[in-house]
């Protein structure tokens, strides 16, 4: 059986799948290889529009697999220094992959979603979880730095320092209702409507043109990172001004004055 899974639900979006949930879709070497696989396949499709990314069972994923991660590319087993950093880059890249996907990543999240898999919510760009979900730096607690898998780089810029600080260093779990509160998920939702609410917001981006999609994703991570105002701004120009010149744009144009569904392709 596959540690991850895909289901087409139509429509452009593509349910990708933490698939091992008798050990809670812990990260070891062969679920993070086959997440990689799974994400890398995407790139080039245009068919497949926004992603949602879960996990089977009960949790969306617990963080690292404590009994050990297996041997990861360029390792060898030996857990000397060169073979750690093997299978840390092994797991920390799953978070640049999922930056550079094209089409945006809803990640339905629903109890634990500690150390690794909390850096994989954080690394999508939208967040659903269930009213059982919780979330936690977990690193910290056995013995590491909480500075792991891109956390300590997304958690601030989505909740604020102040509170990435305590969470970090406390490591303590957060609940549904307060991520929600302090902006860490955007919709809270019972465990029974979980899917269908990411789906939702899924099918919601898959309705517009595909590079408008592509852009604005695109182009508010590098607002993250950018070093001004000023520059922004050129950014946000350069963006719409390619955007105004698609056939998509015309088309969305049109559809919206003549009250009717727009039908994209993508050029």
């Amino acid at each position: 059986m596959p540690s991850v899974s895909t289901v087409d639900h139509g429509g452009g979006v593509l349910e990708v799948r933490l698939d091992e949930p008798e050990r809670f879709n812990t990260l070891e070497s062969v679920i993070v290889q086959e997440l990689h696989d799974a994400l890398g396949a995407l790139a080039p499709r245009t068919d497949v529009r926004v992603v949602v990314l879960t996990g089977a069972g009960k949790h969306f994923c617990a963080g690292a697999h404590l009994q050990g991660h297996g041997t990861a590319p360029g390792g060898d087993g030996s857990r000397a220094v060169p073979d750690w950093m093997s299978v840390q880059e092994h797991i920390a890249t799953l978070v640049t992959r999922l930056r550079s996907l094209r089409m945006p990543v809803v990640a339905a999240v629903q109890g634990a979603a500690s150390g690794g898999g909390f850096a994989l919510a954080l690394a999508s760009d939208v967040r659903v979880c269930a009213d059982d979900a919780r979330f936690n730096a977990a690193f910290v607690k056995v013995g590491l730095s909480a500075c792991d898998i891109g956390v300590s780089w997304l958690l601030p810029r989505l909740i604020g320092a102040s509170r990435a600080f305590e969470l970090l260093l406390t490591g303590r779990f957060v609940e549904a209702e307060e991520a929600e509160r302090i902006g860490l998920v955007s919709r809270l939702v019972p465990r029974a409507e979980l899917m269908d609410t990411a789906l939702e917001v899924a099918r919601a981006i898959a309705a517009h043109a595909p590079y408008g999609v592509r852009m604005t994703k695109q182009v508010m991570w590098s607002q993250l990172e950018i070093s001004s105002q000023a520059a922004g701004l050129d950014l946000e120009n350069r963006t719409q001004v390619s955007a105004a010149l698609t056939e998509d744009h015309r088309e969305a144009v049109a559809a919206f004055l003549g009250k009717r569904a727009p039908v994209f392709h993508n050029r």
